[in-house]
């Protein structure tokens, strides 16, 4: 399995879990969270692999909507990254207020979109 892939699902679930059913919370915990073959899944919930290969890849489409709608992952990126850049400046060169109150705006703006 990409490793890419599966921090992205797995960080897509974390923000994103509560919106999906149990079956499809359990099934993409177990298959990226836990990193179970799809035939230890199907054996577990006494179904086929075919059924939790297309429940898994319906989940993952329906993460990526709820992303695409909601940008809850892309913005705490973002945010995360504009603290590390004042954390940064505040550690290494002279504060400079102003340029620290611009980048909290803008982190500001990101929550309130």
């Amino acid at each position: 399995m990409e490793i890419e892939k599966t921090n992205r699902m797995n960080a897509l679930f974390e923000f994103y879990s509560t919106l999906l059913t149990e079956k499809q919370m359990n099934y993409i915990e177990l298959y990226y969270g836990d990193d179970l073959s799809l035939g230890e899944i199907a054996e577990e919930y006494g179904v086929s692999r075919q059924a939790v290969y297309d429940n898994i890849k319906r989940t993952e489409k329906l993460l990526e909507t709820y992303e695409k709608k909601l940008h809850l992952y892309s913005n705490y990126i973002v945010r995360e990254e504009m603290i590390e850049v004042i954390k940064e400046k505040i550690t290494n060169d002279p504060v400079d207020k102003e340029e620290i109150n611009d980048l909290l705006d803008k982190i500001q703006e990101i929550e309130e979109d």
